[in-house]
């Protein structure tokens, strides 16, 4: 038997022990005890008490398994608890964040709401109102205005470009910059929507002026800028943050001047999305989007017209202006210069295989008809707006629209394979119907204040509007009067339906007459 050491603690119950117990602590009793006993301290200062137990090894064993066991239930315990713990801030974050976007969801159709009942009578004018008239007019018809669209930090920043979302009629994307050397610095990408030209859907400010704008044909999230500088950069408005997903700032083969225009492709055999660009620089140059970067490919350069000097053409480049790729067969496509020349490309082969002398001029815009496979529509500084046989080198009709006047921009009307629209540097919207008057205008109206210029021009892919961007950076959304937006008739005067067959057979019959 063993003795212990009792802690000062006990000691109020130790001198409570009778004299006998303590005489029987202090001896010893038999040679066994004596063996196992310890040698005892001062009775002053220590007391001792008996103590006895057995203990093998299987319970000293089994002792240390039932503690194991019970600091394992413990431990699991406390990460469960700090588990819950951590479920239950996230949960509570989540909350936070879906309130807000619900909040923020609410405001924006309450907003909706109430801009429908301001201005209710615009929205009735596009629906529903149609100019009668016309009946008076004869052939000529007019443009109704609806909207005009500002963002009032751009107030020293032309509209260089405009863009519908096929797939989103409603939706737009403005590019704000300027074509003046002496006023570069910032520019933006504004996405609006008819539903509220209160206030744009996105706002993007850019280091430089964007020059031009396309929107991804089905993946509407995707926007492809080109910007003064040389930069080229895809937005992802999928993406909650301002700056570009894609940008060519620091690759290598990013433009030398500014990119001029940008088109989106078919995505590539590897499934990855791609678009091309011409820049003034006179390179047109394959951007894929791979991962979080852009994979350059040089297509093919500019030719250097024949008047500069074989010695000289090294240095020397052709700026390319405009871009538009075939409608039926994507691997043609046209490019207009700065010196006038109209340039027909194939990316099977990536060479020129045609050149056409179009205008005096810079060219500043170049489109395929929609319908007819061998239709081009050009216009230019020089006052002209020409449409084109690809399989002639002279154009079928010529159209100078003012004197002393540019034509910055045209496009074919999405309705008709005859019905197209100019503007021009005098602030004037031309619309021509060559199936109604192959000589001039059915409609020039100035749509905008005195010394205002016209840049850009877009039809609504649906709806029978256009919007046409102006010098000071304000977007104006114009209705077409029934007299320009005329449906084609058979011999009996009853109106065909609307085909692509249809439009062809009114265009082909047109360049018979010419041939």
């Amino acid at each position: 038997m063993s003795r212990q050491p009792v802690s000062d603690t006990g000691a109020a119950e130790s001198k409570k022990m009778s004299t006998k117990d303590e005489n029987k602590v202090e001896t010893v009793k038999s040679k066994e005890d004596k063996a196992t006993q310890t040698s005892p301290r001062s009775q002053k200062s220590t007391k001792f008490a008996n103590f006895g137990a057995t203990a093998s090894q299987s319970e000293i064993y089994d002792y240390y398994e039932e503690e194991i066991k019970r600091l394992a239930i413990k431990s699991s315990s406390q990460s469960e608890n700090e588990a819950l713990k951590d479920e239950e801030e996230t949960d509570d974050s989540q909350i936070k964040t879906y309130d807000i976007a619900h909040l923020a969801e609410l405001a924006r159709n309450m907003e909706g709401e109430v801009y429908h009942n301001m201005h209710a009578d615009i929205l009735c004018d596009l629906k529903y109102f149609e100019d009668a008239s016309d009946a008076f007019r004869g052939e000529k018809g007019t443009l109704l205005p609806l909207w005009k669209f500002e963002q009032g930090e751009d107030k020293c920043l032309s509209v260089t470009a405009l863009c519908w979302d096929h797939k989103h009629s409603d939706l737009f994307a403005i590019g704000l910059g300027s074509h003046k050397f002496t006023q570069q610095g910032g520019g933006m990408v504004v996405l609006y929507t008819l539903r509220n030209p209160n206030y744009p859907e996105f706002i993007f400010n850019t280091a430089s002026g964007v020059m031009c704008v396309d929107i991804h044909e089905h993946l509407s999230h995707l926007v492809a800028v080109g910007m003064y500088d040389g930069c080229v950069a895809v937005y992802n408005l999928k993406k909650k943050t301002d700056q570009p997903f894609w940008d060519s700032r620091v690759s290598p083969g990013r433009h030398k001047g500014a990119v001029m225009q940008v088109k989106w492709q078919k995505d590539d055999l590897d499934s990855n999305h791609n678009f091309i660009s011409v820049s003034a620089d006179g390179r047109l140059v394959s951007w894929t989007l791979v991962k979080n970067e852009l994979v350059f490919t040089d297509m093919i350069k500019l030719p250097v017209p024949d008047t500069i000097p074989d010695d000289r053409k090294d240095v020397f480049f052709t700026v390319g202006t405009s871009l538009d790729f075939h409608k039926q067969k994507d691997c043609n496509f046209l490019v207009g210069t700065e010196y006038g020349k109209i340039h027909k490309g194939s990316k099977l082969y990536n060479r020129f295989v045609e050149t056409y002398d179009a205008h005096f001029m810079g060219v500043s815009c170049v489109r395929w008809n929609p319908y007819h496979a061998d239709v081009f529509i050009s216009c230019s500084w020089d006052w002209m707006v020409k449409v084109w046989d690809q399989t002639m080198k002279s154009p079928m009709f010529t159209f100078e629209l003012e004197t002393g006047a540019a034509v910055t921009d045209v496009a074919w009307a999405p309705y008709s394979s005859t019905v197209f629209a100019a503007v021009t540097s005098e602030g004037k919207v031309h619309v021509f119907d060559l199936s109604v008057n192959k000589y001039e205008a059915l409609c020039q109206q100035k749509v905008v204040s005195r010394k205002t210029k016209l840049f850009s021009i877009e039809f609504n892919p649906v709806h029978p509007i256009i919007i046409v961007g102006d010098g000071h950076g304000h977007v104006t959304s114009l209705k077409l009067s029934p007299n320009l937006r005329k449906k084609p008739k058979d011999k009996k005067g009853q109106e065909l339906p609307m085909s692509p067959e249809v439009e062809i057979a009114k265009m082909e019959q047109l360049l018979s007459l010419l041939r």
